[in-house]
């Protein structure tokens, strides 16, 4: 069930489940986005990279955790807005194979008017190793109860 703003609590963390990504997702977010960098789509061009082979973009993995974080219908119905982000850091690389997650811990809630909150969250994306891979501070209005 949906949260509202009276539901979260600054401390909290929310975990949402796993996720694998695939070969198809790095084709289809590159043909998406029109981001085809070799790192992300040349196995041998990857292979003499510091990171010895292909890496998902990080506009995807980033992606990811916004479906990650729906999929664990915390705001599904409550959320009016997402009211922005903050401190975005990509700190590790994902490959294909990687399962990621996403944990979302409550910092900061502050009232905007008697309909709307904003609900500050500190956000880890961890892949299977639990290493954080990419990190940020993201914000969303959410509907208060009447």
């Amino acid at each position: 069930m949906s949260h509202y703003y009276e539901d979260f609590s600054t401390g909290v963390v929310h975990e949402s489940r796993g996720r694998t990504v695939t070969e198809a997702d790095i084709v289809n977010f590159a043909g998406l986005s029109g981001d085809f960098v070799e790192l992300h789509t040349n196995e041998e061009f990857a292979r003499k990279s510091p990171f010895g082979r292909r890496i998902a973009h990080g506009a995807l993995v980033f992606s990811i955790s916004t479906g990650l974080m729906t999929q664990m219908n915390l705001i599904n119905d409550t959320v009016l807005a997402f009211y922005g982000i903050d401190k975005l850091r990509f700190t590790g690389p994902v490959f294909i194979g990687d399962t990621v997650r996403v944990t979302k811990r409550v910092v900061e809630l502050k009232e905007k008017d008697a309909e709307r909150g904003i609900v500050t969250f500190e956000t880890q994306v961890l892949n299977q190793n639990n290493e954080p891979v990419i990190v940020y501070t993201d914000k969303l209005l959410v509907k208060r109860r009447k």
